[in-house]
């Protein structure tokens, strides 16, 4: 009975205890320092060896600038805590009590212990990092690797180095950090992307790129050629990422998955010529099937969407002679389900569409298979006006891989179907779920589609101009581009000045771009930034018309609607792209 009570007077007191240092350190956050000093002095009573009460005791007292009894506390405790990291906290002290040769004194002093016994690096390099005493704190390391130099601090020197401004030795650090421990690789990936995106300093990227050029140069480790390709993904230059990924597979022809991975990327990020150029590599190097399926798939959506009309029967023809090659099987199920989307959506033939579908659900396969095949067949019935038939697809698909993104991709498109039939009261309510996706891609189209139904049901109760506007999308969706422009014009004529107004001229602009009408496109985007600056298209409308003037090599007004994103839309989703591509407009890189 006496073990039991005691093991609960003691259990009791270490909740009465961490309630304490909790009440403790709130007063420290909300600078209530007086308060916080008290509650540390009396933990430090019962718990008189931890550090970090101490620490917080000694700052509470600098705080209120009680300096000369901070002194005497730290002197105190150096009586009998012999701790290296007290020197610092006593020259600290003296800094700022503008003493710095005393000061320095004690720094020193700190960095000696150094000498004598390397491993006290492990105290005196924090306590100095946590002053923002960078300097000293990278001292120390050094002057623990002159003595220890199987000692490894790459890591935190490199983050040091980096606040420092010295960013050439950060990214030495890094890399050399990178290529002694690989397991460590991603976390330092993360570190060089925050500086890659940052604005400070312009010039990082050039001289990371540099560097990691010059490692390729002087090593045969097709390490470095897998950073360097990194560095290029970051920099969206694929074709520059491909370079190196080719180096990598003649060193080593084993696989190509970071190949594939690079030209889907590629295709993501709307450069088709290099996923093209990637996967005719592919095809010319492996005898692999599935590789080979995967490869021609690739490049037949990418032929598919280059199309106009006149080139349909060549695309059937060769979707044919593929599917004859491969044969019909769960192998070749990637271009028999482009093959029906491709009768559907471009030779106007659903019901050839639903038959080669539903002759490939009798193939054995996986559910992800099976769940892309009634993906598609799902699309086709929508695409036939067949809204509740598709949703019953859709919502098999949900409930089915309700963890998967293409389970996430199916509650999209049921929403969007709920949308099409203009039962908006539900649509609405899937949108607003979907807001929240994991996948930011689902994400941001789910907030788009909530918006314009919220915002339009709030103008208008009737919400006549979103139906017209549902129909149009709708019409999109079927890839009746002139039928969709032609309603999107009428929308704008009838309800001018209405709230569907901006989002009207937004879908024109890019419907005229689908059809290659590139000054009509730049013609909607400067109605909507003349006549709606407030709008939530208005960054969509710099951002695009930018990229209309870009590739027609007007680079003083493509730079000025770049800079109208950058300065005054900085949480536009165009927003790292537009600083991107003003930049190189701009030549403040060589990338």
């Amino acid at each position: 009975m006496r073990r039991i009570a005691c093991f609960l007077l003691l259990f009791c007191f270490g909740i009465v205890s961490s309630q304490n240092e909790q009440l403790a350190q709130n007063y420290f956050d909300k600078g209530e320092f007086e308060k916080a000093k008290l509650s540390f002095e009396e933990l430090l009573k019962t718990s008189p060896y931890n550090g970090f009460y101490f620490q917080r005791f000694i700052e509470c007292q600098q705080q209120l600038q009680q300096l000369d009894l901070a002194e005497k506390a730290i002197q105190d405790r150096m009586k009998f805590v012999h701790q290296s990291s007290l020197l610092i906290e006593l020259g600290y002290n003296y800094q700022l009590k503008k003493d710095q040769p005393s000061a320095t004194k004690y720094y020193e002093e700190a960095l000696a212990t150094i000498r004598k016994n390397p491993n006290e690096v492990y105290n005196i390099a924090p306590t100095f990092e946590r002053k923002s005493l960078l300097q000293y704190a990278l001292n120390a390391y050094e002057l623990a690797l002159s003595i220890e130099p199987k000692f490894n601090f790459n890591f935190a020197m490199a983050l040091l180095y980096g606040q420092l401004g010295n960013t050439d030795m950060m990214v030495e650090k890094f890399l050399t950090e990178a290529y002694t421990n690989p397991q460590s690789n991603i976390m330092i990936q993360n570190q060089l992307t925050r500086f890659m995106t940052e604005d400070a300093d312009v010039n990082f990227n050039e001289s990371l790129r540099k560097t990691l050029i010059l490692k390729t140069q002087k090593s045969t480790d097709v390490f470095w050629n897998d950073y360097l390709s990194w560095f290029y993904v970051q920099q969206k230059e694929y074709g520059k990422a491909f370079l190196q990924q080719k180096a990598i597979y003649k060193r080593n022809p084993e696989t190509f998955s970071n190949i594939v991975n690079l030209a889907q990327l590629a295709i993501e990020e709307g450069d088709q010529e290099t996923a093209k150029e990637i996967f005719q590599f592919v095809l010319e190097n492996t005898q692999d099937l599935d590789l080979k399926i995967q490869a021609h798939t690739y490049l037949m959506q990418l032929r598919i969407e280059a199309a106009t009309e006149k080139d349909y029967p060549a695309i059937a023809s060769q979707l044919d002679l593929l599917l004859k090659e491969f044969g019909i099987s769960p192998y070749s199920l990637s271009l028999q389900i482009l093959q029906a989307h491709f009768a559907t959506f471009y030779l106007k033939n659903a019901e050839r569409g639903k038959t080669i579908l539903k002759a490939a659900l009798n193939l054995p396969m996986g559910e992800y298979q099976k769940a892309d095949v009634k993906m598609e067949l799902a699309d086709i019935l929508l695409y036939e006006e067949k809204f509740n038939q598709a949703l019953i697809y859709y919502s098999q698909i949900e409930n089915d891989m309700k963890n998967a993104v293409i389970g996430h991709e199916a509650s999209l498109k049921a929403a969007k179907t709920s949308y099409f039939k203009t039962d908006f009261q539900w649509a609405q309510k899937q949108f607003k779920e979907l807001k929240s996706a994991s996948t930011q891609l689902i994400a941001n189209d789910a907030l788009e589609y909530f918006l314009l139904i919220n915002d339009n049901t709030v103008a208008d109760s009737t919400q006549t101009a979103l139906k017209e506007f549902a129909h149009a999308d709708y019409l999109l969706y079927q890839h009746k581009n002139q039928a969709a422009l032609s309603k999107f014009q009428s929308i704008l004529k009838s309800f001018k000045g209405n709230e569907i107004e901006a989002v009207t001229l937004y879908r024109l602009g890019k419907t005229y771009e689908k059809l290659g009408d590139n000054l009509a496109a730049l013609n909607q985007y400067q109605a909507i930034i003349n006549q709606h600056k407030e709008g939530i298209y208005i960054d969509e409308a710099y951002y695009f018309a930018a990229e209309i003037y870009n590739k027609q090599g007007d680079i003083e007004k493509a730079k000025t609607y770049y800079e109208q994103v950058i300065f005054h839309h900085q949480d536009s989703i165009y927003f790292t792209e537009a600083r991107k591509k003003y930049r190189q407009l701009r030549g403040d890189t060589s990338l």
